[in-house]
């Protein structure tokens, strides 16, 4: 695996950072800075999105003749790292890194042509219906149920641990089409309005103080029957297909802007003995972190290396996912511990970018305490940590045998 930039890779870094300094503003930085959480607030994530994809450069990783840019997986993590270096706000990824994919993969012509103009531009925005009261990570329990009508389904049921489901236009769910011996060959997915007859959503406050997830029911809720994507019962296999995605995105690059805010929260944090990197145990984990980060880093270029040579990455996927949450929730813990009592700011209005505070460091204090919470759902959402060891475990042990 060769480390070094070509002469063109070098070019095109440059003209991304010119495009940076064009159009990434300082309120958009600002945003970033004060978001706690994994998703940007929606109006920050429509107008980052809408200026990404005027440039062309919204969706890296689909065909060009379906928008996507045409880079190589070494252009795409390339931009990963400058988006990251300059505080871009991050994607709401339900859209373009999910049901995007899988309307590429298992979608009709006509889906494709109606669907993917408004995930390219962010018009409209989606939420994920995966997870139900009794059915997260065995997922396969699910019971919410479309029974077929005619030429529509009728949706009956609830999800929960929906995000930003409140600010949804669309949602993209896995429903129960059939009663199976094996669960998951009774399953479909089907895509469809927010606002239509029947929905109804509750909002979950957690613990960071977020309005960003819900319940969301289904009483008697018709959509059409071109709606599903893929085959009836199928659906278990599209699902897995999307997870794929959502696991194997570009974190490095963030977690390693993450870093060099702690260490500047660090530097500035003083006391009679100098500053906080002064102290041989918030050295320690810091040099741990940096270290553990190194290593993640390498692996997710290994998997570039592997996607650039045509390759599936396979369960290098589930190991990213599992690291990287692991780094998250170090990383929030580790400023916690040194800021102190200093951390225990918990600013009730949100968004917190409406905050008058403008130092980043500063900013980065603010939103300490709420970012610690909210980092404890990186080991859970997506597949949990511990459905990821199984994913592993069962990898090397195929490869043993």
């Amino acid at each position: 695996m060769d480390l070094g930039l070509t002469g063109e890779e070098v070019a095109f870094r440059d003209e991304v950072r010119e495009f940076l300094d064009a159009e990434l503003t300082p309120d958009l930085r600002r945003a970033q800075r004060l978001n706690p959480s994994f998703f940007s607030e929606p109006e920050v994530n429509r107008r980052w999105n809408r200026a990404l994809h005027d440039r062309g450069w919204v969706a890296p990783a689909y065909p060009v003749e379906d928008g996507g840019t045409g880079w190589s997986p070494t252009e795409s993590y390339i931009f990963a790292t400058e988006l990251a270096k300059a505080g871009a706000p991050l994607l709401q990824g339900q859209g373009l890194r999910m049901v995007g994919p899988v309307l590429l993969k298992y979608g009709t012509e006509e889906q494709k042509q109606r669907l993917l103009p408004g995930i390219l531009t962010g018009d409209e925005y989606w939420c994920q219906g995966f997870s139900e009261p009794g059915a997260g990570s065995d997922l396969a329990s699910l019971k919410t149920r479309a029974v077929r009508e005619g030429d529509e389904y009728v949706i009956n049921g609830s999800k929960i641990w929906t995000s930003h489901a409140h600010f949804a236009d669309k949602i993209f769910c896995l429903v129960r089409t059939a009663d199976t011996p094996r669960r998951q060959d009774g399953i479909s997915f089907v895509v469809f309005d927010m606002d239509l007859p029947g929905i109804t959503i509750q909002p979950i406050i957690t613990m960071d103080g977020q309005h960003e997830v819900n319940q969301v029911f289904f009483d008697n809720v018709r959509i059409p029957a071109n709606n599903r994507i893929g085959p009836e019962n199928k659906g278990w296999e599209v699902a897995k297909y999307l997870l794929e995605f959502e696991r194997g995105s570009v974190h490095g690059p963030f977690l390693r802007a993450t870093l060099n805010t702690a260490l500047k929260v660090a530097q500035s944090k003083q006391d009679g003995n100098g500053n906080a990197l002064d102290n041989s145990y918030v050295l320690n984990r810091l040099s741990q972190i940096s270290s553990d980060l190194d290593a993640y880093q390498m692996m997710e270029l290994g998997m570039v290396a592997t996607l650039q040579a045509g390759r599936n990455p396979g369960v290098a996927a589930s190991i990213a996912k599992l690291r990287g949450s692991e780094i998250r929730q170090a990383l929030s813990e580790t400023v916690t511990d040194i800021l102190g009592p200093e951390a225990l700011r918990f600013h009730t209005p949100r968004p917190l970018s409406a905050l008058d505070i403008e130092d980043p460091v500063e900013q980065a204090k603010a939103i300490a305490t709420p970012k610690y919470l909210t980092e404890r759902v990186h080991t859970i959402f997506g597949g949990a940590s511990e459905v990821q060891l199984t994913i592993i475990g069962r990898s090397v042990l195929s490869e043993a045998s």
